[in-house]
């Protein structure tokens, strides 16, 4: 199956260890990501887990991975990821990968997101996470702000 990845990157005005950390708290995930209930285990073989939905026993959406490398403050991998909704499982196969990096930089820390494993035929799914990335950058921005 051929695949394709997303790439994102921005600059934040933080430092790395806050850069980071957004990314393994689970009070700031839920914060910079809308997640209602957020777990994190955060070690290499650990897990990164999120709900979403007011009902905790069956929520509308649960995306749980396994954190597969992890070097703080630089660099947080995800894979062997379990989606499911209410409506069930993503309706084809795929394999994901996310790699978060964060780089300091002289304007602050370039945090970057590959996300890797699209299949090329789900172009609507693809363009989704594209604008999903869009929306999850600007959560992050607000988080650091203070806007959240």
């Amino acid at each position: 199956m051929q695949t394709r990845t997303h790439i994102r990157e921005e600059v934040f005005d933080a430092s790395l260890e806050e850069v980071f950390s957004l990314l393994i708290r689970p009070s700031a995930i839920r914060q910079w990501w809308g997640a209602t209930r957020e777990i994190v285990l955060a070690e290499k073989d650990g897990t990164w887990a999120a709900t979403w939905g007011d009902d905790e026993d069956e929520p509308d959406y649960i995306t749980v991975a396994r954190i597969s490398k992890f070097e703080p403050p630089h660099l947080l991998e995800l894979n062997d990821y379990r989606y499911a909704t209410r409506e069930g499982d993503l309706p084809f196969e795929a394999s994901f990968t996310t790699r978060f990096s964060c780089k300091e930089t002289a304007g602050g820390v370039v945090l970057r997101v590959e996300q890797a494993g699209f299949p090329v035929d789900q172009e609507e799914f693809y363009q989704a996470c594209v604008t999903g990335w869009s929306n999850t950058f600007a959560g992050i921005r607000r988080f650091l702000t203070g806007q959240e």
